[in-house]
């Protein structure tokens, strides 16, 4: 493999490249979750200027996540094979170019393509971005502090971007969501090559192409399906023939790595508890957090009747919890252990969550909602950091674009599929109660915040039975 600048003996150079090679790849990973719910806020002011429908609305958000969790273990292989600098500078580049198609745009069909664009550069700088960072720190404390920045910046990117997006349409204009990427763009293209070293394996083994097709149609397919259920039923056939197609072509794909030479996906990393339970605590913690968010952006509007740039606003203080608990995340660890964090992490955000069964209906409630978003966006990292810990240690160079492209996947596919769930419950629980007034909404968003603090409890039941470790030994620093 490419030595990294970590092997070099200059100690004092080598601090200074770490310093701005952690600098790049972490400025690269918040704009990219920033990209998430930038655009969430300003989509009304859009579909007027553009000219989308209100029906069509939802297009700008969805064709950036279905790419962005399509294509996301596709790119992180092709990163190990070919080059995660390289893939991560091509990533960047089309970020910028899709950024300043979008902000130009005046029509639908280049605004879409562009965002669809702007999810491709995401499937391709995400994993590659956080093997680089893998492949440069060793295992132990400063691969754990690098992992915690990264997860508090891209927890943290979600809620700054709804916050971000609010005060661009309303001070600005639109499209200054998009044109912000291109600067971002063209500083890290300057400055990365110059610090990021090369890194990939010796010998490139054949891409399977087979696996690589049904794994990525198979993921379309299911976020696909959950989206359209989100925005339409459960019960919604073509919903759930997108998301029964998207179950067996993952099937076919598990079926297809048993056998190839060169596979995707090796099933012996599958099968290692810390890769998959990891996967699944770090699914769950972006599915829950992220849709809270959305839960209380509906309990702050629908509710309490605030502004969209007042709502965003509100979760300045979430975002602050995020980045204490991304530094806070390797401290935990290293007294508990990446598992016994994931666990406390879980048990944490499900209380704070649960507090927020007691909102009202008028703004005395909010000093409950700040303090209880507070706990739980710390918690929340924790689990984050965990979760990322867990998922890439104990695995050799030649894995970590693998390790890092499951791990991009699940928390794509849990900003992806949270919100559109919680969604369904609402909306379902809104049905049952029949018209739609404050007091059946606060209803609604109560019972959709207990589902969401259930699956905080449930995973962490999860993880605490499947991924049992011994307690260390006194002395000892755990990393896993």
């Amino acid at each position: 493999m490419t030595t990294t600048y970590m092997d070099r003996p200059a100690a004092a150079a080598t601090s200074t490249r770490e310093r701005l090679s952690l600098t790049v790849l972490l400025t690269a990973s918040f704009t990219l979750a920033v990209d998430f719910s930038i655009l969430n806020v300003a989509l009304p002011a859009i579909g007027a200027e553009v000219g989308f429908s209100l029906s069509n609305l939802q297009w700008i958000a969805t064709a950036f996540a279905l790419c962005a969790a399509g294509f996301t273990l596709l790119f992180g292989r092709i990163a190990d094979l070919f080059g995660r600098r390289r893939i991560f500078l091509g990533g960047i580049a089309l970020l910028g170019v899709s950024s300043l198609a979008g902000g130009l745009a005046h029509e639908p069909v280049l605004l879409l393509a562009a965002r669809v664009a702007q999810g491709l550069a995401t499937a391709a700088v995400t994993p590659a971005a956080l093997s680089l960072l893998t492949t440069s720190f060793p295992e132990g404390p400063r691969r754990e502090r690098a992992l915690g920045l990264n997860g508090a910046l891209m927890a943290a990117g979600f809620t700054t971007g709804a916050i971000l997006g609010g005060l661009l349409t309303d001070l600005l204009s639109w499209r200054w969501a998009f044109f912000v990427n291109v600067a971002v763009a063209v500083a890290v293209l300057l400055v990365a090559p110059l610090v990021l070293a090369e890194s990939r394996p010796d010998n490139r083994p054949r891409l399977d192409l087979p696996g690589a097709i049904t794994v990525t149609l198979g993921l379309l397919a299911i976020v696909y399906g959950l989206t359209t259920a989100g925005q339409r039923s459960w019960t919604h056939p073509p919903a759930l023939g997108f998301i029964v197609a998207g179950i067996a072509l993952l099937a076919i794909f598990w079926q297809v790595e048993r056998r190839v030479e060169a596979p995707l996906v090796p099933v012996d990393i599958m099968r290692r508890r810390t890769v998959g339970w990891g996967n699944v605590a770090g699914l769950l913690a972006f599915a829950t957090e992220t849709s809270l968010v959305f839960l209380l952006t509906l309990y702050l509007q629908k509710v309490l009747g605030f502004s969209p740039l007042a709502a965003g606003l509100s979760f300045a203080v979430l975002g602050a919890g995020t980045v204490i608990g991304g530094m806070l995340g390797p401290k935990v660890i290293g007294r508990l252990g990446s598992v016994r964090a994931l666990v406390a992490g879980f048990l944490v955000q499900s209380v704070a969550t649960l507090a927020l069964l007691a909102l009202g209906d008028s703004a005395t409630w909010m000093p409950l909602l700040l303090a209880a978003t507070f706990v739980g966006g710390v918690a929340n990292l924790v689990a984050i950091v965990g979760f990322m810990v867990t998922t890439t240690s104990g695995l050799p160079d030649r894995e970590q674009g693998l390790a890092t492209g499951l791990a991009t996947m699940s928390q794509q596919i849990g900003i992806t599929m949270g919100i559109p769930i919680m969604s369904a419950i609402v909306a379902a629980t809104l049905h049952s109660l029949g018209d739609e007034t404050v007091a059946s909404t606060l209803t609604a968003l109560r019972t959709t915040i207990a589902v969401n603090a259930a699956l905080c409890l449930v995973t962490a039941a999860l993880i605490a039975v499947f991924l049992r470790t011994p307690k260390p030994a006194p002395g000892h620093t755990p990393t896993a």
